[in-house]
Parts: structure tokens; C-alpha cells; sequence
């Protein structure tokens, strides 16, 4: 969808902002582009819409080469969302939201249609927000209110510049998470230009780290941080490039230990001389189609009547299979678990340790990242079946 071949920018004097750029970014892919200051990032964003013209090389949109296209038709149909997000402070937050679709000949009724369904996408009530100005807006909301105008038109390509790093922590995970919810959804092409190696890494399909006006490595956040290309990306990342790792390492099937169940209607009897010929001091409780009920410990069992629903305790400490190694090992720290449940649905897979989230993080960094000693301290895991 976006492509650069061999693309230089120059300055009369002398400052070389970009440096031979060639890559591409494929339709529906999220590339965060990450650096410092001054390392060109921002300044290849602006040639896609050519509100900087390079000193050499092409680059395409769609196939098209944007330096035979008008400039202004070209912003038309990409949208741009920048940091101070740039809304006029005398137009509504609806006709705000409404400019692109107005500049297009779109019928009032109709832009202001659109844009009451695109706040409503970023978590704005169209009837509480759309009369009110800018300034009356939370900083947060203002960026919503950004990002919406930039969807407007229905663009192909989105267009976006540090659009998260004029709020507050809180707030930038939240419009993070919405940002994330609604590419899942409309599935744009975006550029997205952040010195956050944190944001770059949550948000990317792919990552280019910037140097001196090149890319030093181009390449998904689990490679970036894993295989780090150089000594610069290495340090750009920084020493805890392996705690950064968990939030971009998928739960693999695989690491799940199955420790011993029982089944809510098995009578308690049962399930206590079972388990205990089994050396379990505790167990996972299932229903009938396999779903977590809870967990029950063998003690509580022993001498007990009825069946093992009526000792069974809710199980606090779980993720979905779907989730990532950080937001495991967080709930394990939140509830101060020795393992934490897995499920796909309801379903009950597994659970993972300690042992299981360290061997899983120790298989996404090279030989050279783990060094050469092998020895740690054993943790005591979950009994298996």
C-alpha cells in the first residue's frame, strides 16, 4: 500500500534528514516508525502526503506515485492525525469531525451523519460532545475527536504523528487500547511515528527503528526486541528489551502444565481417595464440558460429604488463551499465584508457571541475548497428570 524506493531528503544546508529509504507497508499493517529527535521519522510520514517533497527516490500510495498526484487531493484521502491535534477552536466538535467530508463535497446532513457514527467508534456520545468546542474537550477527548476527523473521508491510509504523547499516562493507555480495538475493526494502513519504544512495540505490526536518518532494523516487535540488528537498536530498546518481550510473546499451548482435576457432580469421597493416590494436594474443578469451575484442595475434601461443588473455590488467578505472557505474569503478581489458569472461552487448556513463563520467554531471545550461563534457581510447579 505504501512503498519507498530509494528516497533521500536534503537540505540546502547540508542536513541530510533522510538517507536512502526503501521499504513497504502492506495494506491493513500498523508500522510504527521509532527514534529519537531528529532522526527523520516525522519527516518520512510528511513525504507520503507530501506536505515535504524528497530530493530524490519515489514513493508509492496504492501503486500510485504520490509526486504526480495534487497535493491537496492527495491529503484528501489520507487521513492525519498529529499531537496538538490541530482542531479549529470555532467549529464544533461535530462539523470539527465533518471538515474532510465537507472539503469533498459531501452534503452537510450527510458529513455531519458520518460524523456522529465515527464518535460514537471512538467513544464519544455524538449528543453530549458534538456541540461542544475544542477547548471544552479533556485533553483525551481531543485526540478521540482528532482521530475520528482523520477517519471521516473513509481513508485507505492513516497517517499519524506522536497522536497519544500530549496526555497523560492513564489516559494514553486508554486511547492506546481504542486505537488497537478500532484497527482490529476497520483495518487501515497507518504510519504511525512515536519516540516510545513501548508504544511502538504494543502498537506495530512491524517496527522500524530509526538512526541517523535511516532504518537501522525493520522488523516485528518480537524479532526487534529478541534479535536486536545492531549494537544502536540494542541500546534503543534498552537492557530490559526482555521484559519488554513478555508483552508481545502470545501464549504458546504448548507451555501448559495439566494439573490434576475433579469434576464438579464426582462425589468428594471419590475425588479425595483419587487425588491423594495421585500425591495432588490440591485440583482444578471442571464441569461437565470442561469448562473452570474453580479449584478445590484435597484437605478440604477429606471426610467431607456431598460432591466436590459444594467445597469448591473460585479461582481468582486466569487469563484467556488468546492473552500475552505480561498480562500472565501480571495476574500472577496481582493475586500472588504460584500458576495462573489458561482458557479459550470457558474451556479449561492448562496453566502456566513460573518454570513454563521463563522457558516460553527464554525461546524469543537469541543464544547472544541469554549469554552463556544456563544455571537457575528451580521453581516448584504445579503436579501434572
Amino acid at each position: 500500500m505504501i512503498r519507498f524506493e530509494s528516497v533521500t531528503k536534503s537540505y540546502p544546508d547540508g542536513t541530510l534528514a533522510v538517507d536512502d529509504l526503501s521499504f513497504e507497508v502492506g495494506e491493513g499493517e500498523l508500522v510504527t516508525l521509532v527514534g529519537p529527535s531528529g532522526c527523520g521519522k516525522t519527516t518520512t510520514m510528511m513525504m507520503v502526503n507530501r506536505l515535504i517533497d524528497p530530493t530524490s527516490g519515489r514513493i508509492f500510495v496504492d501503486g500510485e506515485d504520490v509526486s504526480g498526484v495534487d497535493p491537496v487531493r492527495l491529503r484528501r484521502r489520507i487521513g492525519y492525525v498529529i499531537q496538538q491535534t490541530g482542531l479549529f477552536p470555532h467549529r464544533t466538535v461535530l462539523d470539527n469531525t465533518a471538515t474532510v467530508p465537507f472539503l469533498t463535497g459531501w452534503k452537510k446532513a450527510k458529513a455531519r451523519e458520518r460524523a456522529a457514527e465515527l464518535l460514537e467508534l471512538v467513544g464519544l456520545d455524538p449528543g453530549v460532545h458534538g456541540s461542544r468546542y475544542p477547548d471544552q474537550l479533556s485533553g483525551g477527548q481531543r485526540q478521540r475527536v482528532g482521530v475520528a476527523r482523520a477517519l471521516a473521508a473513509d481513508p485507505p491510509v492513516l497517517l499519524m504523528d506522536e497522536p497519544f504523547g500530549a496526555v497523560d499516562p492513564v489516559v494514553r493507555d486508554r486511547l492506546q487500547k481504542e486505537f488497537l480495538r478500532l484497527q482490529g475493526t476497520m483495518h487501515k494502513t497507518v504510519l504511525l511515528v512515536t519516540h516510545d519504544i513501548e508504544e511502538a512495540i504494543r502498537l506495530g505490526d512491524r517496527i522500524a527503528v530509526y538512526g541517523a536518518g535511516r532504518i537501522e532494523q525493520f522488523d516485528t516487535p518480537a524479532r526487534v526486541l529478541g534479535a536486536p540488528a545492531t549494537p544502536y537498536v540494542a541500546e534503543f530498546v534498552g537492557a530490559d528489551r526482555a521484559l519488554k518481550q513478555l508483552s508481545v510473546t502470545l501464549i504458546d499451548r504448548d507451555d501448559l502444565e495439566r494439573p490434576p482435576f475433579a469434576r464438579l457432580a464426582e462425589p468428594a469421597a471419590d475425588a479425595v481417595t483419587r487425588l491423594r493416590g495421585e500425591g495432588a494436594r490440591w485440583a482444578v474443578v471442571l464441569d461437565a464440558d470442561g469448562a473452570l469451575h474453580g479449584w478445590v484442595g484435597t484437605e478440604s475434601l477429606a471426610g467431607a460429604g456431598g460432591t466436590v461443588a459444594d467445597h469448591a473455590r473460585r479461582m481468582e488467578a486466569w487469563i484467556p488463551a488468546t492473552g500475552t505472557l505480561k498480562a500472565a505474569f501480571s495476574e500472577m503478581l496481582k493475586h500472588d499465584a504460584g500458576w495462573i489458569a489458561v482458557l479459550d472461552g470457558r474451556r479449561f487448556l492448562g496453566v502456566l508457571t513460573p518454570n513454563t513463563l521463563h522457558e516460553a520467554l527464554r525461546r524469543t531471545i537469541t543464544p547472544e541475548e541469554r549469554g552463556v550461563s544456563r544455571g537457575r534457581p528451580e521453581v516448584d510447579s504445579v503436579p501434572t497428570e
